[in-house]
């Protein structure tokens, strides 16, 4: 049905368009290809740093949150160059998993028609939830899986069987996503203690399985532990991000979800087919499901319906933080509770006339409630919802002919022709069947298709692997150098993690583990991001090339995909540059000794960058901005301090301009972190770069510092703004580089850097030159987990300087070397050998009261003494 609706929708694999949206082609994508290249021994790095983004960032946690999926490692299988289709496939797989996981679910709490399980199980697999959010969030897609997975674990806790077997679901289910299998397990809670309450067992018994359900999740979150407690730990080290306030959705919004082709964004994405809710909504009023039962399945659906719309509880299911992005993440619970419910309705037998014609009505008026909804406006949503609505009845009613056919011969009654009644049976069921099989394929495939198209207009999307990012990673490949130096894949991004797909060791990484100090780091040196500061972009700059040590630096045309620039002609190419080794010292005098965290940088990203380098390289003149008229432009007022540039009335030439003086020959920069549009230089130097601005809110988005050219001999420096909305130019926006001065830098630090420097995953080792004093600088984020030591001497939390990795050294010491250990590693690594220390336990105690049980069985009974 997935594959059916991506047919219908022109999407990759069966079409021209994009699947990639968002964060699947930012984040999913790329992380899949590192993984792959982990697999085949081709990525820089290992399990505890990847140093090809952010200049070296922890991967425990990205591995934890993005590709601790068992299903993750499908990925090997494929070639490279298809990263685009095995992670499709991986996401059809979970799917499929989830559907069958569930459908055995529903035939273990209630025996019923294999067929309707099946179907049943398809519905929570291909839910809303699944079409609108996770088919893009491919490791949510694991919790999808771990919900009735748990919920048997329930079922086989209740009767005390498969005590180990549980332990090792929940572990693998935690380990698998952990943010979606604590809703999961919360919601397997829920739907335990109903199970429990309807068995009906004495105070006492019911204690002790609560005690052992305990028991068995505390096991199994433990065994996880390893990998939780480093995913918890990079959260609180990670750059903040920002949170919204939550605001539940209308009624109407919420009951058109249900309803098959609506999509929002912003809404509970709850729909499940309508077989699945009418059945659901019939449930209260089948007299032949227990009143318990009815009450308590009801009932349950209803509360949990309810905690989606209120504070509190949305906080509960999202482990009290509002999400970034889409706020209904735990939607997939309610669909899991409506699909058990309905199945509940149809293994006590089909509901009757009574039951359906209740159901029909409430779904009757749902659409009408729903009809209110923008969700609904689309001419295609109530007519289709209608279609499927006299699909579903039709189909159950067939149904229930047939039962009660059946339930007539049961009783005695004999019909005139047994043959022809028993054919008359199969027809109707083989009919009933066929049409409600029919409404399920057809409403749903035609869901995603709906819901595909959608959100390819509404989302960012991204070009699947092709012919661009082919050159670009030959490119990289051809002049890489690690670790002598690195090689950054360009300023021209196609996704936000290009160092992961491509290849190379650049500043661009996107995450939710996005280190704060890297993120502050960059922005001081002038760089520019997206996602609220989790997506740090390259910085095309020599100054931060030298003191990152990027020896190459490929240059790239815009992504023709975007369409965010005009395709200016150029074809890819690298640019080379002298730099120095990734250790290298700063002497004594040079302020390693004094505060040197991130917090003492300046306002000026060209100051900032000369405190890292160590030397004066940047004049920062004074301009003047005249705007299309000749007019000074006024002062913006809000918390974007500098001079506010108009958007154009008519995007066609220049609407502002930039006038300074530098010295002949110097480079140009311009850092206008709030501008969106085009800057280049005018004049003599028209032949330089044009530098390209991508800046839109100040939370969400940042236009990095851009190179323009070389000052022409006249000294006179003037850069035309071609601006796509109003922005900002700051003071101290122009700066012009000595590149003689740069040169000269480069050689000191040539000179008493580092004479050799291997790198192996988490650990750097730096060979100096005999009697180095001051401070070794490692050219990576100084993340937390890193240790240093200097010669023999220990190692002891590493040093900070500038934000990057410092350690002192006093003159006696030839090597340095620094280590990295994750946060949490330790703390999970000792919760895990002790939750499979008590596993052990267990299961030793488990089999000796077994053996002696048996013993005690097979014993001969002594006779008994006559008198």
């Amino acid at each position: 049905m997935f594959c059916a609706g991506d047919v219908v929708a022109g999407s990759y694999p069966f079409g021209p368009r994009t699947r990639s949206v968002n964060d699947l082609g930012n984040q999913y994508v790329p992380f899949h290809a590192h993984l792959w290249d982990l697999l085949h021994g081709r990525a820089d790095g290992g399990l505890l740093i990847n140093w090809q983004s952010g200049f070296g960032s922890s991967f425990l946690p990205d591995l934890g949150t993005y590709l601790s999926s068992p299903f993750a490692l499908l990925v090997a299988v494929f070639p490279r160059d298809e990263i685009d289709l095995a992670v499709y496939v991986i996401t059809l797989l979970k799917m499929a998993s989830a559907g069958a996981a569930m459908a055995w679910l529903l035939l273990r709490m209630r025996p019923g028609r294999w067929w309707a399980a099946g179907l049943l199980g398809a519905s929570y697999a291909l839910c809303g939830w699944t079409l609108t959010s996770a088919a893009y969030n491919t490791m949510w897609l694991d919790g999808l899986v771990a919900l009735p997975l748990l919920c048997l674990v329930g079922e086989w806790t209740l009767n005390g069987r498969r005590p180990f077997l549980v332990v090792l679901i929940v572990a693998v289910a935690w380990l698998a996503n952990f943010y979606t299998a604590y809703m999961a397990t919360l919601a397997a809670a829920l739907v335990f203690l109903l199970r429990l309450w309807l068995a009906g067992l004495p105070r006492r018994q019911s204690l002790a399985v609560v005690g052992r359900a305990c028991l068995i999740v505390g096991l199994g979150i433990g065994l996880a532990a390893p990998l939780v407690t480093v995913v918890y730990f990079g959260t609180t080290h990670a750059y903040p991000g920002g949170f919204g306030q939550f605001e539940p959705t209308t009624t109407q919004d919420l009951l058109a979800h249900l309803l098959p082709t609506t999509y929002g964004f912003g809404s509970p994405a709850l729909y499940v087919g309508t077989t699945a809710l009418l059945l659901a909504l019939a449930l209260p009023f089948h007299r032949a499901v227990p009143r318990r039962v009815r009450a308590g399945w009801t009932l349950l659906v209803v509360m949990v319906a309810l905690s989606l719309q209120w504070g509190p509880t949305h906080l509960l299911w999202h482990a009290f933080a509002t999400p970034q992005g889409s706020p209904y993440r735990q939607a997939f619970v309610l669909c899991a509770l409506l699909v058990i419910a309905a199945w509940h309705a149809l293994s006590y037998g089909v509901p009757g006339r009574r039951a359906l014609c209740a159901a029909g009505v409430l779904l009757a008026l749902i659409t009408a409630v729903a009809s209110a909804s923008k969700l609904t406006d689309p001419p295609y949503v109530l007519p289709l919802a209608a279609l499927a609505a006299v699909g579903a009845l039709g189909g159950l009613a067939l149904l229930a002919l047939q039962d009660q056919g059946r339930g007539l011969q049961d009783q005695g009654r004999r019909l005139q022709d047994r043959g022809r009644g028993g054919r008359r049976r199969a027809v109707l069921s083989g009919l009933a069947v066929t049409i409600l099989i029919g409404t399920q394929i057809g409403e749903t495939a035609a869901t995603a298709a709906v819901t595909t198209r959608l959100r390819f207009t509404k989302l960012d999307n991204y070009e699947p692997w092709g012919a661009r990012q082919e050159q670009q990673a030959a490119t990289v490949a051809e002049a890489d150098g690690w670790p002598r130096y690195r090689t950054d894949p360009g300023r021209e991004q196609t996704v936000g993690n290009d160092p992961m797909l491509v290849g190379g060791q650049g500043a661009q990484y996107y995450s939710s583990f996005t280190a704060d100090v890297l993120s502050r780091t960059l922005t001081a040196l002038g760089d520019g991001w997206t996602s609220r500061g989790r997506n740090v972009q390259s910085l095309d700059n020599a100054v931060t090339d030298v003191i990152f040590s990027v020896g190459a630096r490929v240059h790239s045309p815009p992504d023709p995909h975007q369409k965010w620039f005009p395709d200016d002609g150029s074809q890819v190419s690298v640019t080379r540059r002298d730099v120095p080794p990734l250790v290298t010292v700063r002497p004594s005098g040079s302020g390693a000794q004094a505060r040197t965290g991130v917090a003492e940088f300046g306002p000026s990203p060209y100051r900032n960058q000369e405190l890292l380098l160590g030397t004066r390289v940047y004049t920062v003149p004074r301009f003047a901005v005249r705007d299309s008229a000749g007019k000074a432009p006024e002062r913006s007022h809000d918390d974007r301090p500098g001079l506010l540039i108009r958007a154009p009335r008519a995007a066609a030439a220049p609407n502002a301009a930039i006038t300074a003086d530098c010295r002949a020959g110097s480079e140009v920069y311009l850092w206008a972190p709030h501008f969106a549009g085009t800057a280049r230089l005018a004049g003599e130097s028209a032949q330089g770069p044009t530098g390209r601005f991508r800046a839109d809110h100040p939370v969400t988005k940042i236009s990095s510092m851009q190179p323009l050219g070389t000052v022409p001999a006249s000294g006179q420096v003037r850069i035309e703004l071609s601006s796509d909305r109003t922005g900002v130019i700051p003071d101290g926006a122009v700066g012009c580089l000595d590149t003689a001065r740069l040169r000269t830098a480069v050689d000191q630090l040539k000179a008493t850097g580092a004479t050799e420097v291997t790198v192996s995953d988490g650990t750097v080792r730096a060979q100096l030159p005999a009697g180095s004093t001051g401070t070794a600088v490692l050219a990576a984020p100084r993340i937390a987990g890193w240790r240093c030591a200097s010669g023999d001497g220990p190692a002891v939390p590493a040093g900070e300087y500038y934000g990057l990795i410092a350690v002192p050294l006093d003159g006696s010491a030839t090597s340095v070397t620094c280590t990295f250990h994750p946060p949490g590693l330790r703390l999970g690594t000792a919760v895990g050998a002790a939750s499979l220390l008590a596993v052990i336990l267990l299961a030793s105690l488990t089999t000796i009261r077994r053996r002696r049980a048996t013993g005690r069985l097979a014993a001969p009974t002594p006779a008994r003494r006559t008198s």
